[in-house]
Order: C-alpha cells, then structure tokens, then sequence
C-alpha cells in the first residue's frame, strides 16, 4: 500500500514521539487522566521533569488541563489528551477504506461507483462550502488547497500558468487511489463544487503517485 510522502513523514515524526518520554506520557493520558504526581510514579521521574514535558506538550496542543483532584497537603491538577493528539496515534483508516471500497466495487457497476465516489466528494464540499461563498475565483482555489492539505494531508499547489491543482509528489487519498484510481473522482468533485469551475482529474498513478486536476475555462 503507497502513502503520500507527507503521511509518511509523519508517520515517522509520530513514532518518534511516541517512542519518548512524552509520548509515553500521551500513551498514558490516552487511558485515564493522571497528575503528575501519577505520571512521576509511571515514568520513575522527578515531578518537575513531568511538568516540563507537559508545559511542552500543552504549548504544542496535544495536551490540557482536566480538573482537580483531592491531596493530602494541597489539590492536584489532573491532565488528559485534547482532540488533536488522538491523531498521533496509529490509525488503520486507509487499509478500512480500502478494504471497503474493494468489497462495494464488486456489488456496484463500475458507473455507479464512478457516481458514488462524486457524491462523496460534493458532500465533503457542501461542508465547506460556506467558507468559499462571495469570495472570488483565486480565494476558492486557495481555500480548496488549504482543505486538501491541512485537512486532508496534502500537499497541493496552484500553477497558475497551467491552471492546475497539483501535488509534485504523493496523493492524500494513496490508501485508495493505488487500487481503485476512481477515487480520485473525489477530489474532482470537491474540487469542482468548491471552486465553481469544472475540475478534471489528470493525476499519476505507479509507484510515485501525483495528484493533478485542470481547472477548466467555462
């Protein structure tokens, strides 16, 4: 199975950091709240050490505070995940989905999936549709590229010159787009319903996967 480079990435950064010691404190949170009188006992460290990885992982938003819990001598403050750090841990989302797409593309005729894997993509669009509304044409592709690649985990650029939408390298639905290409059509939708102008697909396929979509003229 391909991933987009970017994925890869990090992928790696996020085995890094669960391999230290605050990602160790994540793995952790992930179970329970804990102090750091809890997280000291866990990690054989000082209290002061907990609370300098934790001031770190606060600034980087992985983690907060919960709420207070009864001591002896004086209250302790309790710490738990935020929603951003449920994505640093492993997920299997790209063997599900291709899994699944397998299982339906058997059941469907080929037009029909092609159908499906559009509306997919105009249903994504019309989440973020409110977003683009009375902006003009470069702000909508602007905001199309920010919602592949922070949202998606892409890389996409505009050339204007060519008038596409492109990735030099790597693809952010690769999971899929390896063996079942027609789910570039959801881009191609996404695109086309965010943008206001016809998005057709010209991406590569192979061992580099590239995403690539015309923006065509009315």
């Amino acid at each position: 199975m391909r991933y987009h480079r970017g994925n890869m990435q990090r992928s790696a950064w996020n085995k890094r950091l669960l391999a230290s010691t605050r990602g160790k404190i994540l793995t952790f949170l992930r179970t329970e709240e804990r102090t750091v009188n809890e997280l000291a006992a866990e990690l054989k460290l000082t209290d002061n050490a907990v609370r300098a990885h934790l001031l770190a992982l606060e600034r980087d938003g992985l983690v907060q505070q919960r709420g207070v819990r009864r001591g002896i001598r004086k209250p302790h403050l309790s710490y738990g995940l935020s929603s951003e750090a449920e994505y640093i841990f492993p997920k299997a989302y790209g063997m599900f989905c291709n899994r699944f797409v397998a299982a339906i593309s058997k059941r469907l005729r080929p037009q029909t999936l092609r159908s499906a894997m559009r509306d997919v993509g105009a249903a994504v669009a019309a989440n973020h549709i409110e977003q683009v509304q009375g902006r003009n044409f470069r702000d909508r592709i602007n905001c199309a590229i920010q919602l592949i690649n922070d949202d998606l985990g892409g890389a996409a650029r505009y050339d204007e010159k060519r008038r596409l939408i492109h990735s030099r390298d790597g693809c952010p639905l690769a999971a899929l787009t390896a063996n079942h290409p027609e789910a570039c059509l959801i881009l191609e939708s996404m695109l086309t319903k965010l943008i206001g102008t016809r998005a057709r697909k010209c991406c590569e396929y192979g061992e580099t996967p590239r995403c690539c979509f015309e923006l065509l003229r009315k």
